[in-house]
């Protein structure tokens, strides 16, 4: 057996000292340059970043730390040309929501609606609103709070994390419904909005104009929004506010509505459907516009609710269209004066021209009767007694000689069939129809049978109450005009400067002539300023010059076997006729023209003129004289028509005695 020493020498005889020595020293050297590369690189990465790119993780370094958060401006507002407020931004208390600090989202809305009206359509615009935004910033749920839901949420707030009431504004329409139509309303941005508008315009902002001025003028009432910079946590949680850069506010806009005009019109049309439209012909500024039934804008502010809105849409009487500028109608009589310049200018009569008019007409080479509206006839008639009193075989007599072609050429002149281009949007153009359409539409060719149903405005031919307040106006300025529009001046709040609008002229009328255009204005005088005409029982005492002329458009014709048209009391509503007029006054400077266009109504002389009449007074005498009550006026000349037969089915036509002076104009429109 070997001995313990010997053993540890045997060891030592196998070890490699020099080997193990060797292999130390290069793990060291290894270990060594590895530490000073790793040096190096973190030196070289100092460098880099506080040296060669300090600025750029600085900024970055920022941006960690601080949040921009988009301030929404002020919307402008409106106004109308006196001043008048017709939008205006009132304080509202608003719910917000942080969703970031919300535990359990589903159970604080459901939680919030024993202290807070919420209905399903605002939960849903609050998730779609949540869903565009990062969760640290907060989202409106509801606004324009009651000081009672207000009360309640306070006494319970603990109860919410997350959830906040804040002062806001909310968008108010002090005519209610009365300019609805033509201002229009802001409401939440649709997806469809945000398709089409630019993102970074609307930073903050939830709402948008929709419709009318508010839609129309959206650019200028919206304004720049503004940021404020808040201090955020590594979780991004705000924690300060540490800079606010306010936005600009919105231009106020001044309207040329006349707020007072806008409420007598709509107080004048009474309970009637229908529409009216006054403008002022020497600048082309729309003085009233008015469409009923209207709606209440308020509604849609904050999101109407499913109910409410089918309950609008659904509605027979479409208190969501407007009238003014989207409903077309037959103009029935009111387009014989603009007939009368086409055939004037193109000399297939003359001013002293007689037509006889015995009751009705034919074609040659067809039995087909075209009727008068006074079926014993008219006599012999020129072109002052036709207008007064409305006769249709003149118009029809002169239509024929005109041909479509070159009616269709006058009536373009004065803007029928194609839409004014006045700035508000979704405005309709009617139909002017031509040879050329009717090829198209129909694949069949024009019969002189439509020719004439065109002479007396019926037929294919539809307009606007726009367009014929439009034409009436540049029939007043004997030919010349400018472009329907509604905005007057801007005006900027911030340093109170105000820019007017320049109109923008129309093309004259070409070929008419000076002597020819006052004839036919003397025609339309004879309408309103002598006994026999039309509409000469609503302006008899008036204290201003006017021309017009009464239209009672057809729903429904008769039928060819049929002599006697059926009284206004026995025909269902919706197939009674449509009451027109339009006028201009005064005639020797005028200040207003006007369209006025009452559904179902019954004649344009009993219902449509006392509309006009009180809107004229208001207008050009600060008041109004002329006090009849347009909703009895249909059902009084109704009466009267069924106790005496002999009463024209034209409104207001006088005994058949009563004879239109000569045809040289009265002082008031002796030629300038």
């Amino acid at each position: 057996m070997n001995s313990p020493g010997s053993s540890r020498s045997g060891f030592d005889a196998i070890k490699n000292l020099y080997e193990e020595k060797r292999t130390f020293t290069g793990r060291v050297v290894f270990a060594a340059v590895l530490c000073l590369l790793m040096i190096g690189m973190l030196a070289a990465r100092l460098i880099d970043l506080q040296l060669v790119r300090h600025d750029y993780y600085s900024t970055r370094a920022d941006d960690n730390r601080m949040r921009l958060t988009p301030i929404a401006p002020v919307r402008g507002l409106i106004y109308d040309r006196n001043g008048a407020l017709l939008a205006q931004n009132l304080p509202s208390f608003v719910l917000d929501i942080t969703p970031e600090r919300v535990r359990n989202l589903n159970d604080t809305l459901e939680r919030l609606k024993a202290y807070v009206r919420l209905t399903d359509q605002d939960i849903a615009r609050f998730r779609e609103r949540m869903r565009k935004g990062p969760r640290y910033r907060s989202v409106t749920l509801r606004s324009n709070l009651t000081a009672e839901e207000v009360a309640r949420y306070q006494l319970n707030r603990f109860d919410f994390e997350g959830v906040e009431v804040n002062a806001g504004l909310v968008r108010d329409y002090p005519l209610g419904e009365s300019a609805a139509h033509i201002i229009g309303y802001v409401g939440g941005i649709s997806e469809a909005d945000y398709a089409r508008l630019e993102a970074a315009d609307y930073e903050g902002l939830s709402q948008i104009g929709k419709s009318g001025v508010e839609r129309s003028h959206e650019d200028l009432l919206r304004g720049a929004p503004g940021t404020k910079i808040v201090e955020a946590n590594a979780a991004g949680r705000p924690l300060r506010e540490l800079e606010s850069r306010p936005g600009s506010s919105g231009q106020n806009l001044y309207m040329s509505l006349d707020a007072q005009l806008q409420l007598v019109a709509e107080k004048a049309l009474g309970d009637l459907d229908g529409a009216v439209v006054a403008i002022d012909p020497r600048n082309g500024e729309i003085l009233a516009l008015v469409s009923k039934p209207g709606y209440d804008p308020k509604l849609f502010v904050e999101g109407i609710d499913a109910a409410s809105y089918r309950g609008l849409l659904e509605d027979k009487s479409r208190p969501l269209y407007n009238r003014a500028l989207l409903g077309t109608y037959p103009p029935g009589s009111t387009i014989k004066p603009f007939m009368a310049t086409a055939a004037l200018n193109f000399k297939t009569v003359t001013p002293d021209t007689g037509i006889y008019c015995s009751g009705s007409m034919t074609l040659p080479g067809s039995s087909r009767k075209y009727r008068c509206h006074k079926r014993q006839g008219h006599g012999t008639v020129n072109l002052d007694s036709a207008i007064a009193k409305s006769c249709d075989i003149y118009f029809y007599q002169a239509a024929m000689n005109l041909g479509i072609d070159r009616i269709d050429e006058i009536l373009g002149q004065f803007g029928f069939g194609k839409p004014t281009g006045i700035d508000v949007p979704n405005e309709k153009g009617g139909l002017l129809p031509s040879k050329e359409w009717k090829r198209r539409v129909y694949k069949q060719v024009w019969f002189p049978g439509e020719t004439l149903s065109l002479g007396i405005g019926q037929g294919y031919l539809t307009t606007t109450p726009l367009q014929l307040a439009q034409g009436t106006a540049r029939l007043a300025m004997r030919g010349l005009g400018f472009k329907p529009h509604v905005l007057h001046a801007i005006a900027d709040p911030a340093t109170g400067a105000i820019a007017g609008v320049a109109p923008e002229p129309l093309p004259p009328l070409t070929g008419q002539s000076a002597e020819l255009q006052e004839r036919v204005i003397h025609a339309m005088q004879l309408v309103t300023m002598f006994p026999g005409g039309t509409a000469y029982r609503a302006f008899k005492d008036a204290p201003y010059s006017s021309a017009g002329k009464t239209g009672t458009a057809q729903v429904v014709g008769l039928k060819q076997e049929e002599t006697v048209a059926p009284t206004f009391d026995s025909t269902p509503k919706h197939l009674r006729d449509h009451a027109l007029f339009i006028a201009f006054a005064p005639v020797d400077a005028p200040r207003i023209a006007i369209a006025v266009i009452a559904e179902h109504a019954g004649h344009g002389g009993s219902v449509a003129a006392p509309v006009a009449r009180q809107i004229m007074d208001q207008y050009l005498l600060g008041k109004v004289l002329y006090n009849e009550d347009p909703t009895g006026a249909a059902a009084a000349a109704a009466a009267a028509a069924a106790a005496d037969p002999a009463l024209e089915a034209e409104e207001g036509v006088p005994a058949e005695d009563e004879e239109p002076p000569p045809a040289t104009p009265p002082p008031a429109a002796t030629p300038r």
